[in-house]
């Protein structure tokens, strides 16, 4: 099926207090909206549009000559906007998106069309890790279950013809809508959601323009080889082996590796601080479940992984092909894409103990980025 994408940029930036749209506005000395359009520069989108502002067409003519871009000129509000924009739709399906979400992963595009095709509507969203509360006339009257709460991002995906008929049908109800989600929803079906990642922010005030912080991270575990056991367990993955790896845990000696660099990244102490092999708890447990705990940790410093580097010595067993399982399964525990997960495997050319097979070593490093 043909998708075509259309990037929302009609607006005026008037909440970041630029003198122009903060589409144009530099990011790491790119236009915000440059970054957008390259993101969706994939073999799968067949059509991108940019619903922009009439006092911008200028600037997105010359856009025009570097990339394969339509223009079309959008309304008052963003219903508007996505309407005008439909009508130049080409695709079976169409991604709508927000022009100042300029982080968007090829993982996230990818997934919202796997999304439509699957359930005729894919919605980026990310469980909330706030409490939600609302509120009328200043005072809080419902807080609903933190756990059937997500924020709801783009892109948002539809079968084009179900949306173009949705939007018509919007024009006419008088309702304010602020998203397509929205308007799906009123006019459609309740619509499907995929999880997204926390990188995929909107750019909406000024300070949001400025780099986040960033810190760096780096750990190594070592585990040796000796239990009577006929696999070890990397990233989450289980992989046949002669004999298991000894430890207090389950031996995950990568995420051992991992959670190291994720605790010195956010300024923490080590593993053995908050995993002690004193503690009964704690053994044969699941490593994955101690990630997890980790991630809470950075969680409540605003903290987040943004890319993972690991590199496993090992003269057996033989791991390449379990290298994608690995990447996978660290992608759903981190909630990063796969593309920013390096994962490498190699001997010891035989010498020292791993060489010698007597153990493995993981080395970890981390980038952590503030997330707020």
């Amino acid at each position: 099926m043909s998708v075509s994408v259309i990037l929302c940029a009609a607006g005026t930036g008037s909440r970041a207090g630029f003198e122009k749209n903060k589409v144009f506005m530099p990011y790491e000395g790119i236009p915000v909206i440059e970054r957008t359009i390259t993101a969706f520069l994939l073999p799968e989108i067949t059509q991108i549009i940019v619903a922009h502002n009439p006092s911008d067409e200028v600037e997105l003519l010359a856009l025009s000559k570097k990339y394969p871009i339509e223009l079309v000129e959008g309304g008052s509000t963003r219903t508007e906007t996505v309407y005008n924009a439909l009508q130049a739709v080409t695709g079976e399906i169409v991604l709508i998106h927000d022009g100042a979400r300029p982080f968007v992963s090829a993982r996230e595009i990818l997934e919202c069309i796997a999304c439509v095709r699957a359930h005729d509507s894919g919605i980026c969203a990310l469980p909330t890790i706030n409490t939600q509360a609302r509120v009328v006339d200043g005072e809080i009257v419902e807080v609903p279950n933190r756990n059937e709460c997500y924020d709801v991002l783009t892109p948002q995906g539809f079968i084009a013809d179900e949306i173009k008929a949705c939007y018509k049908k919007a024009r006419a109800d008088g309702c304010t809508y602020t998203d397509d989600s929205s308007v799906y929803a009123k006019h459609q079906k309740r619509p499907h959601i995929f999880v997204g990642d926390r990188a995929n922010r909107k750019l909406t005030y000024a300070e949001d323009f400025q780099p986040h912080p960033q810190r760096v991270g780096f750990g190594v575990d070592t585990h040796a080889f000796g239990k009577s056991q006929d696999y070890i367990t990397l990233c989450g993955v289980r992989v046949p082996s002669e004999s298991g790896l000894i430890a207090h845990s389950d031996g995950d000696v990568a995420i051992h590796a991992l959670m190291d660099a994720l605790l010195s990244a956010a300024g923490k102490k080590d593993i053995g601080h908050y995993f002690p092999d004193t503690d009964e708890k704690w053994r044969g447990a699941d490593s994955m479940e101690m990630l997890k705990q980790v991630m809470r940790l950075l969680q409540m410093d605003a903290l987040a992984p943004y890319s993972v580097s690991i590199a496993i010595q090992a003269e057996k067993p033989r791991l390449a092909k379990y290298i994608t399982e690995m990447q996978h399964t660290l992608s759903r525990a981190l909630n990063l894409p796969t593309d920013r997960i390096g994962i490498s495997a190699g001997t010891n050319e035989k010498l020292g103990y791993v060489g010698e097979g007597k153990g493995i070593t993981v080395y970890a490093y981390v980038l952590l980025t503030q997330t707020r």
